[in-house]
């Protein structure tokens, strides 16, 4: 089930904020990594270099399971380390992985970001990212593989969109077009999340598929948080005037 779509509030401009982070995220993908290899190793997040605050240089040897090992070629990062937390948050290991985050950021973040005003949803994108980071990292402090990507922060909007949201329609790719709740199209990549998190928990490798599950689920239930507390403030109410998406 792929989302393309949702429902929209009416009387709302361009998401500006949401729209930024999209092009700050190609922006560093094509002009900063498909250049360097080095800055994609230097700039991700390595959970022993964010807990000791020392810069890991040259070639680590990763056990790999099976009896492989791969040498991770590390580089130096900025000063102090720790803002790898905000610059893995900017990067992604393909066009793949870049192209299906900023789908899901550009179909629920505007909402979220009309939801909670363009004063607090940098700072709630950022601090769901770094929670999902910390999730992450937290799960295998000593590791030193790298992460990177802005799937945590997505996350964390996709928390928020079901709790201000969870009626809006969604439309969808599966065999055809067709429109669910978003509860639905969320719950279910959120089930998918947690089932593979779980099962990420019993594992020894630092990702379960090269997918950061943990950080996924640290993400959604910030975003999730957040949103409740916006909400008890007054701050969720769904307004009385709404445009139905088009077919």
């Amino acid at each position: 089930m792929l989302p393309i779509g949702d429902e929209n509030e009416a009387g709302h401009g361009l998401a500006l904020w949401t729209l930024l982070f999209i092009a700050v995220n190609v922006l560093v993908f094509v002009f900063l990594q498909l250049p360097s290899d080095a800055f994609t190793y230097g700039y991700s997040a390595v959970p022993t270099e964010i807990l000791t605050g020392r810069d890991l240089v040259g070639a680590t040897r990763v056990d790999a399971g099976a009896g492989r090992s791969v040498l991770i070629p590390q580089a130096p990062g900025p000063s102090p380390i720790q803002l790898t937390l905000l610059s893995s948050m900017f990067m992604h290991g393909g066009w793949a992985h870049l192209l299906g985050n900023l789908l899901f950021l550009y179909i629920f973040g505007d909402n979220v970001e009309h939801r909670m005003g363009r004063a607090l949803y940098p700072l709630f994108y950022l601090a769901a990212g770094i929670v999902a980071s910390y999730t992450q990292i937290f799960s295998n402090p000593d590791s030193v593989i790298p992460t990177l990507g802005a799937s945590g922060a997505i996350s964390g909007v996709l928390g928020a969109y079901i709790v201000l949201f969870p009626g809006n329609r969604v439309r969808v790719f599966a065999f055809g077009i067709r429109y669910v709740p978003a509860v639905v199209a969320i719950g279910l990549w959120a089930v998918i999340q947690f089932a593979s998190g779980f099962g990420f928990i019993a594992q020894t490798d630092e990702t379960a598929g090269g997918v950061a599950y943990l950080a996924h689920i640290g993400g959604f239930v910030a975003g999730m948080v957040a949103a409740l507390v916006l909400r008890s403030f007054g701050g969720g109410r769904r307004p009385p005037s709404w445009r139905p998406l088009g077919a």
